[in-house]
C-alpha cells in the first residue's frame, strides 16, 4: 500500500487497516518459522505497509495536538 492510498484514508480506516496489517504480518511470521512461507518478500512488504500506516497515525495524532494547544 502506497502513502497516497493511506493518506487518503480517514481516521477510523486507517486505524482498522494498521489493525489489518498487524495481523497480516503477524500470520506472515508464523507461516514463515513453521516454514509455509514461500513468498518471503510479501514478509518486507507487509512490514513497510505497517510502518507507513503508523507514520500516517503518528502524524495526524500530531497535528491533532498542535490544534489542541492554540
Amino acid at each position: 500500500m502506497k502513502a497516497k492510498e493511506i493518506r487518503s484514508l480517514n481516521d477510523e480506516q486507517l486505524v482498522e487497516k494498521v489493525r489489518e496489517l498487524r495481523e497480516e504480518l503477524f500470520n506472515l511470521r508464523f507461516r514463515n518459522s513453521t516454514g509455509e512461507l514461500e513468498n518471503t518478500g510479501r514478509y518486507r512488504e507487509a512490514r513497510r505497509a505497517l510502518a507507513r500506516g503508523l507514520t500516517m497515525v503518528r502524524e495526524r495524532r500530531i497535528d491533532l495536538e498542535k490544534e489542541l494547544r492554540r
